[in-house]
């Protein structure tokens, strides 16, 4: 058996689809969220950690990482909430390259154990696999992580948490397109795979000493 961790954009899915279609669902909702959650101790905090001193104010920093494209954790945490809830209310639905609803389920049904590893927040992860165009994916993935229970993604530290929450005797494996992803989970001891999509920001990039796929096809586990 595999443990198989998964990166989202660039891997199982366009970076576009985030960037472009997610991003600008919740711009225009970051106010009003906050404005409607203000009770919220979650909110509190995610404005506390901005250090703003009103919702104007935590709006423009926001957005501000938003344009940045920064990783910033009450950003993420803000973001998910609000894709949740476009997801439930069925506004929204995720991408997934063709080639990989298939191969997890067929990794799934062979007894692999799958994982996702993104800097989106597992609130976001959750529902991104659960309203895809090929059905619920959710159910076949075992293990969220995020940058806040698991660490930064180019931090050997980060993959090493992951693996002790899995529990698992032998390496994962990690899918990424991003190389210093790769890098860090290699120096954790992980087996990695770059994956090189077509039109993705990633596509020209030199993966080094890790293996290179263009689908999931072509992983054999």
């Amino acid at each position: 058996m595999t443990t198989v961790v998964l990166d989202i954009e660039g891997t199982t899915s366009s970076t576009a689809s985030v960037h472009v279609g997610l991003y600008a669902y919740a711009r225009p909702r970051l106010g009003p969220y906050l404005e409607a959650h203000r009770d919220d101790p979650a909110v509190r905090a995610v404005l506390a950690e901005i250090g703003a001193a009103g919702t104007e104010e935590a709006v423009e920093v926001l957005h501000a990482w938003m344009d940045g494209d920064v990783k910033a954790t009450p950003l993420k945490t803000l973001q998910g909430r609000i894709w949740a809830e476009g997801f439930a209310a069925g506004e929204l639905t995720s991408h997934f390259f063709p080639d990989v609803p298939p191969a997890l389920r067929a990794w799934h049904a062979a007894g692999h154990r799958l994982a996702v590893f993104s800097s989106g927040s597992v609130a976001s992860q959750r529902p991104w696999f659960a309203h895809s165009p090929y059905g619920d994916l959710s159910a076949l993935v075992g293990g969220w992580f995020d940058t806040v229970n698991a660490g930064p993604k180019r931090e050997p530290g980060s993959y090493e948490r992951i693996a002790r929450a899995l529990g698992e005797p032998g390496p994962p494996l990690f899918l990424s397109d991003v190389p210093a992803e790769l890098d860090a989970a290699a120096a954790a001891g992980w087996r990695t795979t770059g994956v090189r999509r077509p039109g993705e920001p990633s596509a020209a990039a030199p993966f080094g000493p890790h293996p290179v796929v263009t689908t999931f096809e072509e992983i054999d586990l």
